[in-house]
């Protein structure tokens, strides 16, 4: 069904794919690191507001601001790894809860990093008015970036990795570094201009975060969303 058109060389480089076998733990374990050391710049932030960490008062905004900025970067860098691992080892939608929560955790996290913050500058008597409208903005823009780049939009399940595995069994699939799908014919029009493609079995593209087909590729091969994910 799939043919090797023999693509050339100079203009096109393959690799093989090596990550199949990699462990998720280390990504798990790193993805709720940098979520708690987001909670503990939001911890920070809470100090600073209420001024138990002692700051001159000209400079509370910045210092404040700054804490947000780093809960921000932990929480984005800690999502990106946890949302990897999920594709490379997904959840079952056996048990729906699971499935959700393990694919919504980034997004529950950033709530929870910045929610109690962002009500806590609104409710304070203290600050003055400049402080609270900026930092409020700042906290409220930082909260609604972190819920986006957290969300999956493009969610695997084990029975999709399955499904896709059983289908293309040890058949060879081609991707591209900043795709966002795999194909199933290497002379596809879009990886025409693609200077390096990777190539490895289906297993190795989702774990790339490549879980859909290129619609191009399914048309070609007969293949709907009944079968397996295809790009929309």
């Amino acid at each position: 069904m799939y043919k090797n058109f023999g693509l050339n060389k100079k203009e096109k480089k393959f690799m093989a794919d090596k990550k199949s076998k990699k462990s998720t733990i280390g990504l798990r374990v790193a993805a709720i690191v940098l979520w708690v050391l987001a909670i503990v710049a939001e911890v920070i932030g809470v100090l600073v507001l209420f001024g138990k960490i002692q700051t001159p008062e000209a400079y509370m905004l910045y210092f404040l601001i700054g804490a947000i900025v780093l809960d921000l970067i932990f929480i984005i860098i800690g999502s990106q790894l946890w949302k990897k691992a999920n594709h490379i080892n997904p959840a079952s939608e056996k048990n729906a809860f699971a499935f959700w929560l393990q694919n919504n955790l980034g997004v529950i996290v950033s709530v929870i990093a910045f929610a109690p913050l962002l009500v806590l500058i609104l409710i304070n008597k203290d600050a003055d008015k400049k402080t609270k409208t900026i930092a409020g903005i700042v906290c409220a823009v930082a909260l609604a970036i972190a819920g986006v780049t957290s969300y999956d939009f493009n969610p695997v399940s084990q029975e999709d990795l399955a499904r896709a595995e059983a289908y293309f069994n040890d058949t060879t699939v081609f991707f591209t570094k900043n795709g966002k799908v795999y194909h199933s014919h290497e002379d596809c029009g879009y990886l025409k201009n693609s200077k390096e493609i990777l190539n490895g079995k289906v297993k190795a593209a989702f774990e790339a975060e490549k879980s859909r087909l290129c619609k191009t590729c399914a048309k070609k091969d007969g293949v709907t969303n009944e079968t397996l994910l295809v790009q929309e």
